[in-house]
C-alpha cells in the first residue's frame, strides 16, 4: 500500500510539473514595469512550504524541511538522512495604468496581461556530523521582464519632427547559489553561516524614433542601445536560533539572520547607435548622458518568531534591508520631463498558519494533510517620482504526504499579490499614473526526507 502511495504522488507531481513548463509563454519569473529598475523585481525566497504561509521561515526548525531563509535551520538535519526540495511556478500578470489628459482628469486605463513560468528551487540538505549539518540550494533572486512604449508629447516637437516613440524593453535574472552549514552548539542553540553565490544576466534595449515622415523644419536621428549586465559575486550570511520552548509535544523558536550587503560589481557592455554611428562602451551604461546606478544588494536584518506543536504550526517574522544606503537617486533621462528613481529602505512583515489534524492517522488521508495559510505586507524598494509602492500578498496551499508516516510531500501552494500606489506622479505639466500590478501564481513542488526507518527511499531491499 506504502509503494502505491508513493508511485502515484510521484507520477502527478511529474505530470503537474510537465504540464506547467510546457504551457508557459516566459521562461522569465517577473513581467512589471517596476523591474526596469536597479536589479529587477525581487522573488520571495523559500520552499512551496514556507510561501504558502506567507514566506515564514526565519525560527522555523523542522526535521524534514529544507529551510534557506536561515543557515542555523540546517543543524537540525539528522545523522543518515537526505532532503531534497524542488518547486516550479507560473504566474499570471495583470497591470493597469490610469491615463491622464492635459486638465489632470483620468481618460481610460492601459492594461496589460502576461504568463511566465520557471523553476523556483533545487535544494538538497545532508549531516556532517552530530548537530553538524549542510544545505546547497539554487533559486532566482531576482527577475527582469518588461515592454515600455512612450510618445513625445511636446508641441515644439510635434510642430518640427512628427510623433516621436521611445521604447524600453528588457529581460533576465539573477541567480543566488547558497550553502549553507549549521551547528548545534548545546540542544537549544544553534548558528548558522552561508556563503551566497550571485550570477546572471541581464540585457536592457532601448529605442528612439519617428513613426511618421518627419513634418516641419526639425532633423531627427533614431537612437538604439544595449546594455548588457553580467553578475558573478559572493555575499554572505549569518543565522541564529534559540528554542525558547522545546519538548516531545511543542517547540517555540527565536530565529535572527543578517545579510552582508554591497556591490554585485556587474560587467556592462553598452552599445549606442544613433543614425549610422555604433559606439560601444565597456564601462558603466550611458543613457542620455546620465549614469546609471550599480547593481547592489541591501545590509538586511530579519527576525523570526516559529510555533509548532504536533498539529499547529504558526511563525511571525519581521525583514529591515537597507536598500536606501549607498544607491543614490537617477533620472531615466536629463531633460526637465525626467522622473527622479530613488532606492528606499524596505520594511516587510509576514505571518503563516500551517495545520494537520491528526499527522499519524492512517485510516483518513485528508487528517494527514498539511493546510496552510499566509500573508506578506511591506514597501517596494524604490519610489517613482518620490511616490511609494505598496506591496501586498495572501497565501495559501496544502500538503500531501506520500507516505503513511513519513515527511516526503508534495506540495501546491497559491498566492494573490499587488503592488500600487494611492499617488500619481508629475513629468513636466503631464499628470501620470502609477502601474497598480495584480498577480496570481500556483507553485508545485516536490520534498523528499529519506532518513527515519518509516521514510527511507534509497534503501536495497534485503529477502530471507
Amino acid at each position: 500500500m506504502q509503494k502505491s502511495y508513493k508511485l502515484i504522488f510521484l507520477i502527478v507531481a511529474l505530470l503537474a510539473i510537465t504540464v506547467a513548463a510546457s504551457a508557459q509563454t516566459s521562461s522569465i519569473n517577473a513581467y512589471s514595469p517596476y523591474s526596469m529598475y536597479g536589479p529587477g523585481e525581487l522573488l520571495t525566497p523559500g520552499s512551496v512550504q514556507m510561501r504558502s504561509m506567507g514566506g515564514v521561515g526565519i525560527g522555523k526548525r523542522a526535521v524534514g524541511q529544507i529551510n534557506p531563509l536561515n543557515p542555523a535551520a540546517t543543524s537540525i538535519v539528522p545523522r543518515k538522512s537526505f532532503l531534497f526540495d524542488v518547486s516550479l511556478d507560473g504566474t499570471h500578470f495583470r497591470n493597469n495604468q490610469p491615463k491622464y489628459d492635459a486638465s489632470g482628469a483620468q481618460t481610460s486605463t492601459a492594461k496589460t496581461v502576461y504568463n511566465t513560468g520557471n523553476i523556483h528551487n533545487i535544494a538538497i540538505a545532508f549531516p556532517l556530523a552530530k548537530g553538524l549539518g549542510a544545505s546547497l540550494s539554487i533559486a532566482p533572486y531576482s527577475s527582469v521582464g518588461y515592454k515600455v512604449r512612450t510618445t513625445e508629447e511636446s508641441e515644439d516637437v510635434w510642430a518640427n519632427i512628427g510623433r516621436v516613440m521611445s521604447g524600453f524593453e528588457g529581460d533576465g535574472d539573477i541567480s543566488e547559489v547558497k550553502l549553507s552549514l549549521g551547528w548545534a552548539i548545546w540542544q537549544r542553540f544553534s548558528i548558522g553561516v552561508a556563503a551566497k553565490y550571485y550570477w546572471g544576466y541581464i540585457e536592457r534595449n532601448y529605442k528612439t524614433s519617428v513613426t511618421d515622415q518627419i513634418t516641419g523644419g526639425g532633423t531627427f536621428s533614431p537612437t538604439t542601445g544595449t546594455d548588457k549586465f553580467v553578475v558573478n559575486n559572493f555575499k554572505f550570511q549569518a543565522g541564529l536560533q534559540w528554542s525558547i520552548i522545546q519538548n516531545e509535544y511543542r517547540i517555540l523558536t527565536l530565529g535572527a539572520t543578517y545579510d552582508l550587503g554591497g556591490s554585485l560589481n556587474p560587467k556592462v557592455e553598452t552599445f549606442v547607435k544613433t543614425g549610422s554611428d555604433l559606439v560601444a562602451l565597456n564601462k558603466i551604461p550611458v543613457r542620455n548622458n546620465i549614469n546609471v546606478v550599480e547593481l547592489r544588494v541591501p545590509h538586511q536584518v530579519g527576525v523570526g518568531l516559529y510555533f509548532r506543536d504536533r498539529a499547529v504550526g504558526f511563525g511571525l517574522d519581521y525583514a529591515y534591508a537597507a536598500w536606501g544606503k549607498n544607491n543614490p537617486a537617477y533620472n531615466e533621462n536629463s531633460s526637465a520631463k525626467s522622473v527622479a528613481v530613488t532606492y528606499t529602505d524596505t520594511h516587510t512583515l509576514k505571518l503563516g498558519f500551517e495545520i494537520t489534524p491528526r499527522p499519524t492517522d492512517v485510516r483518513n488521508y485528508l487528517n494527514r494533510i498539511s493546510y496552510r495559510l499566509g500573508a506578506r505586507v511591506g514597501n517596494y524598494y524604490q519610489k517613482f517620482g518620490n511616490a511609494p509602492i505598496n506591496q501586498l500578498a495572501v497565501t495559501a496551499g496544502f500538503g500531501l504526504p506520500v507516505k503513511i508516516w513519513g515527511a516526503s510531500s508534495v506540495n501546491i501552494g497559491f498566492e494573490y499579490g499587488r503592488l500600487s500606489s494611492p499617488h500619481s506622479i508629475t513629468i513636466g505639466a503631464q499628470k501620470v499614473g502609477l502601474v497598480t500590478q495584480n498577480y496570481y501564481k500556483i507553485s508545485i513542488g516536490f520534498s523528499l526526507y529519506s532518513g527515519d526507518t518509516s521514510d527511507y527511499w534509497f534503501v536495497r531491499q534485503k529477502f530471507d
